[in-house]
């Protein structure tokens, strides 16, 4: 039976580790409200230049663009999408399971990974796939920058025919306590997809619709990994703020087991002490 110095310090370790959880808790929350408001800033500007993709498609008479180029699937890029850091419940597991998947139901062609964050890079780097290329901690400091340099490496290995197709993987964010996994196939554009979208709206453009959208459709690539990001990032800040409230609430129960456990223990002396001192003085 543990000793009573030994049940103090374990609710002094308990103590100070709910303290640590409750502080990243509270951090996660800070952190998750400026990443719900760039988000809510982004989904527009992805839907409407998507819009405009549409209405520029429908004033060219012969669409044609390397992005939109369909080929056979023989060699296959797949964008994982995971967290730098822990302690976030099972949102990286889930990603890197899905990843997991992909590559199963993909076994038969060739397939490459692009890893964004160091879970996933921790991981895939010890099995035998092989890695295209991989980006690490950029979600501290996440910008349009990262997206820029992610899809102008995708974009230019399709440009090349280096793969017949680029697919995302990624926790699109929900609510606080709910991540919804995605897999959506990046490139090649579906041609059908931009013809469905609505183009009630009669752009006035100053220079050629060919011009323009030539332009947009890299920007467009850009846009989605962007949102990506900023999905996974609130996603991830969720996820840490719902298992550090977890991990909190489980070490106030376990304080209160000990501290439970430690008054018996107390108790328990204490009659011992004054059955011994009855029994002493009945003997004299």
């Amino acid at each position: 039976m543990p000793s009573l110095l030994d049940i103090r310090r374990r609710i002094r370790s308990v103590k100070n580790t709910q303290q640590l959880t409750k502080a990243m808790k509270t951090v996660s929350a800070a952190k998750l409200r400026r990443a719900q408001e760039r988000i809510l800033s982004a989904r527009p500007y992805a839907a409407l230049l998507k819009k405009v993709l549409s209405n520029l498609a429908t004033r060219i008479e012969s669409v044609s663009h390397p992005l939109l180029e369909s080929r056979p699937e023989k060699r296959t890029l797949l964008i994982v999408v995971s967290a730098d850091r822990g302690l976030c419940g099972a949102f990286n597991s889930n990603i890197i399971r899905t990843a997991q998947n992909f590559i199963r139901e993909h076994r038969e062609i060739e397939l490459h990974l692009s890893l964004v964050g160091r879970k996933s890079r921790d991981f895939f780097r010890r099995r035998s796939v092989t890695i295209h290329s991989d980006f690490i901690n950029i979600f501290s400091r996440l910008g349009y920058g990262h997206a820029k340099e992610i899809s102008e490496r995708v974009i230019d290995a399709y440009t090349k025919a280096e793969f017949d197709a680029v697919y995302l993987v990624y926790n699109e964010f929900k609510s606080v306590i709910q991540q919804r996994l995605v897999v959506e196939k990046l490139l090649p554009f579906d041609r059908g997809e931009l013809d469905q979208s609505s183009t009630q709206i009669d752009y006035t453009y100053e220079q050629p619709p060919q011009e323009l959208f030539n332009r947009l459709l890299p920007r467009y690539v850009e846009t989605q990994i962007y949102r990506a990001l900023l999905e996974s990032a609130a996603a991830e800040h969720g996820a840490r703020m719902a298992a550090m409230d977890t991990a909190t609430r489980n070490a106030g129960e376990m304080i209160e087991l000990l501290t439970l456990n430690m008054n018996r223990i107390r108790q328990a002396a204490i009659t011992r002490e004054i059955i011994e001192v009855v029994s002493g003085a009945g003997a004299l």
